[in-house]
């Protein structure tokens, strides 16, 4: 009764408590029938002179495959059918998941899915990586996006093709001073085609829009000829082929062509009153050069060619106005050295240099604009552990024109690409850019642009994205005193339903800050669509 063991008078046979011995008939292990089986006349052997023994062996808890101190041989371990290291696997059966290799990248999960360790039918012993001398099967990469465009290959090349259809309201698509709204609808495709070869690389990205508006403008606003045209549906087209011929290891031949099809933005200073609509515009050109590796040494050169034409200006009257002032050729060079520090880090300096012949050596305003100009810039290109990569330089540029009335154009220019890599699902970009534009303004010899823009991309799920931007530019029209500003805000909400099916939307908000009286003006867009793409 006061024994703590439930049923019987026997111990248990793993009860902690019984003695052992090695005598089988010894059963004073039972506690029972301990005192009845015990022998009082018997002496207790002398432990003197002799050897101690214990009740447990050595190594008599290593089973067959333990560790033995005695350092006897052991029986090795079976491995499990279709277990990484063992035995072929047999049908039917697949490698456990602390067997399988770790990730491409070298990361490891530490919760491995479910669908690893649930139950699955039967594979072959090739495809459980399992045969004796075959190699480890590599895992395949994480998909990064798995809401992107996969894309068909065609031969040797990786196609990627997009179209975004949309449609929404625009308050003031002429950038007035007077705001008079309008419906719209844009069509936006896109084509990237990328080879696939050992040696040397194609790429082909062509990207353009078209933008509709329900409605004409009025050609008489607050009493005054309208500076905005009638008609505001304008293109835009932007595409570059490019080339990299591999002549030897450290020698490569490099090659662009490249295309520009738009019109002046609304509410620039060059849009003639009284339009009907828009004279488009195009610029075409390519670029040819060398780029050579010494070591850590890169020097790179090339050679350009442009060309701009216009078309002529369609007036609300009826009458046709010449453009073919504006029109003009640019050839120059381009020359760039840098050197590689260290892996993250590539400092460079590059050089440019370029003409301008214009087709009419004296334009329409009694101007003559041939110029000769370039720029120079150092900077450096970096990646540190991914998380931020890019490219920053800054430098000076300037142009003299043949003309003595018009003042030699210069300032400081930046240009950068910046992207950092926050979290995984927060990415914020940064670019920055400087050029020197033509213009038809009389007594202006060019408009500086910068343009600096801010971006930061989140993912609140695989399938939900938001993208915010902002933009702030500066336009100095040199020469009569003229300068604008610009602020765009801009945010974007993305629902990605399949990889070939998105719906967008999108909130921007414009200003144009001038110091000319009645040159300022503000917009509102807001627009709807879907994208499709392959």
């Amino acid at each position: 009764m006061l024994r703590p063991v439930r049923d019987g008078f026997l111990a248990p046979q793993d009860s902690p408590l019984r003695r052992t011995s090695e005598n089988v008939g010894d059963k004073s292990g039972d506690v029972g029938g301990g005192e009845q089986a015990r022998d009082k006349d018997k002496r207790a052997p002398s432990r003197i002179g002799a050897i101690p023994t214990y009740d447990v062996p050595p190594a008599s808890g290593a089973s067959q495959t333990g560790f033995d101190s005695l350092n006897r041989k052991r029986r090795k371990q079976k491995a499990y059918p279709g277990q990484a290291g063992g035995r072929a696997a047999a049908a039917g059966t697949r490698a456990t998941a602390g067997s399988e290799p770790p990730i491409s990248d070298g990361r490891v999960r530490l919760s491995p899915p479910l669908s690893e360790t649930a139950h699955k039918p039967p594979i072959a012993p090739a495809m459980a990586g399992s045969v004796d001398g075959q190699p480890p099967r590599r895992r395949l990469k994480i998909d990064d996006d798995p809401f992107g465009a996969t894309g068909d290959y065609a031969g040797s090349f990786l196609i990627k093709s997009a179209v975004e259809l949309r449609g929404g309201y625009d308050t003031n698509p002429g950038r007035l001073a007077v705001s008079i709204g309008d419906p719209l609808w844009v069509i936006a495709p896109e084509f990237l085609a990328v080879s696939d070869w050992e040696r040397h690389a194609l790429v082909a990205d062509l990207r353009g829009s078209f933008t509709g508006y329900g409605h004409s403008l009025p050609p008489i606003v607050d009493g005054a000829i309208s500076p905005a045209p009638t008609d505001i549906d304008r293109p835009d087209f932007l595409g570059h082929i490019d080339g990299r011929l591999d002549v030897t290891e450290d020698t490569r031949v490099t090659s662009q062509l490249r295309l520009r099809v738009a019109t002046d933005n609304p509410g620039s200073p060059n849009v003639e009153a009284g339009l009907a609509r828009y004279p488009d515009y195009a610029t075409f050109g390519s670029t040819v050069g060398v780029d050579q590796r010494f070591n850590r040494l890169d020097i790179a050169g090339g050679a350009t060619f442009d060309r701009t034409v216009y078309q002529n200006s369609l007036l609300t009257d009826g009458t046709i106005s010449s453009n073919a002032d504006r029109a003009f050729n640019q050839y120059g060079g381009v020359g760039r050295v840098s050197y590689e520090l260290t892996p993250a880090v590539k400092p460079f300096v590059e050089v440019e240099g370029d003409s301008r012949f214009h087709d009419q050596y004296i334009d329409n305003s009694g101007y003559a604009r041939n110029s000769s100009g370039g720029y120079a810039r150092a900077g450096t290109s970096f990646e540190f552990s991914r998380l931020l990569t890019g490219e920053i330089s800054i430098g000076y540029a300037a142009r003299n024109y043949v003309d003595p009335r018009l003042e030699p154009l210069s300032g400081f220019l930046s240009a950068s690409s910046l992207t950092w890599t926050a979290t995984p699902l927060t990415t914020a970009k940064f670019y920055s850019t400087t050029s020197i534009d033509e213009t038809t303004v009389p007594g202006v010899s060019g408009v500086l642009t910068h343009t600096y823009t801010f971006e930061v991309d989140q993912d609140f799920r695989r399938w939900l994205s938001a993208i915010g931007k902002f933009t702030y530019g500066t336009y100095d029209y040199q020469g009569d005193g003229r300068f604008d500003r610009s602020y765009t805000l801009e945010g974007d909400l993305i629902y990605k339903l399949t990889r070939n099916f998105w719906i967008k939307g999108t909130l921007l908000r414009s200003i144009l800050d001038s110091n000319v009286a009645g040159a300022s003006s503000a917009s509102t867009v807001v627009t709807l669509g879907v994208r499709v793409q392959n």
